[in-house]
């Protein structure tokens, strides 16, 4: 073969091959390449509605937390505002629950009721170690020794200027000792809160029993009793007495109350009023009940009722510190002494 042919030959051959060959290798490349332009500005436009979505969820998020917040700040504000409403409320009651507090302890009432709690809560210790006190203290003031030391003969030698009186501590009364025994056990087994004026409407506690059974079967309806200690108290055994003998001497009884100031003749009205259901008309010179304020004046009208065949009950608060001798005349007297301990602490001037 000649040398000179042989490139003409090769050169004529490869050509057609190469470029039969590279359109073939092309081809692929260039669909792939589309494909994946086509999946980027897929991708892209993808990107670009996430981003959109993105945008738009941190637009209603933004919305939602300042609406929340508006709403929150608002119910934060109204709960202000209720709380406000709520603290002027109570604060308000709380003034009416003091307020109330202080009527009832300015009140009959309430205060009888306070008290009867603390006589239930110290019940031993008042009808124990006073008692014995009480009975101690009466066995010294009546020695046998020293008999004309006693006011008892005074008030002997003026009962032949009256006429005869009741007495329940003898056994010719027995009777009226029956009936007094017997409303006393209605007072303290059968309150009556609502029963006819002139009816005790109060609770009546054992303690309160005791000194009335003493003034009546011990003491004849005549003598002091040591006092419960608040005027409240003692106006409810006064009022429990009155009860009894208006049952035993109907329209004949008249009450007479001897204290020394206009407050405290307030106090026993008012207690009167709240313990027997009387009323205002009851009050006055010529009715059931009269309010003294000297025992010269208080002497006067007992003696006046007397003769006109009515039954006088003299009845002394306890801050009367001596008897008025006239008194004594009467048959029915009822006194409140002061405690032993009181006795003591008062100064004593003889």
């Amino acid at each position: 073969m000649n040398s000179d042919e042989l490139p003409i030959s090769d050169e004529s051959t490869v050509p057609s091959e190469a470029g039969a060959a590279l359109p073939e290798l092309k081809l692929p490349d260039t669909q792939r390449l589309s494909e994946l332009t086509q999946q980027e500005q897929a991708l892209e436009r993808e990107i670009e509605a996430l981003v959109a979505t993105r945008d738009d969820l941190q637009a209603q998020v933004s919305q939602t937390q300042n609406a929340l917040g508006r709403v929150v700040q608002q119910n934060l504000s109204e709960l202000e505002q209720r709380r406000q409403t709520l603290q002027l409320s109570i604060e308000q009651l709380e003034r009416r629950q003091e307020r109330i507090r202080n009527e009832m302890k300015s009140s009959f009432a309430g205060a009888s009721q306070e008290i009867a709690i603390r006589v239930q809560s110290f019940k031993d210790y008042l009808v124990g170690s006073l008692q014995d006190l009480a009975i101690a203290a009466e066995q010294l003031e009546l020695p046998t020794f020293q008999p004309e030391a006693q006011p008892v003969p005074i008030s002997k030698a003026a009962e032949p200027q009256v006429a005869p009186s009741p007495n329940f501590a003898e056994s010719t009364f027995e009777e009226e000792a029956r009936k007094i025994r017997t409303i006393l056990d209605q007072f303290r087994n059968q309150p009556d809160y609502y029963g006819p004026v002139w009816k005790l409407r109060r609770t009546f506690e054992p303690v309160h029993a005791e000194r009335v059974s003493t003034w009546f079967f011990k003491q004849g309806g005549r003598g002091a009793v040591r006092t419960m200690g608040s005027r409240l108290q003692n106006i409810l055994i006064a009022s429990a007495s009155v009860s009894i003998l208006y049952n035993l001497y109907r329209d004949r009884l008249r009450v007479l109350i001897l204290a020394n100031s206009p407050e405290r003749l307030g106090e026993w009205r008012r207690g009167l009023q709240d313990c027997l259901g009387v009323t205002r008309s009851d009050f006055g010179s010529d009715r059931g009940i009269t309010l003294f304020e000297a025992p010269e004046q208080l002497a006067l009208k007992a003696e006046r009722l007397d003769k006109d065949g009515f039954l006088p009950l003299i009845v002394v608060d306890e801050t009367e510190e001596s008897i008025n001798l006239a008194l004594l005349q009467f048959p029915l007297l009822l006194a409140f002494a002061p405690s032993p301990q009181q006795m003591i602490q008062q100064p004593s001037f003889y």
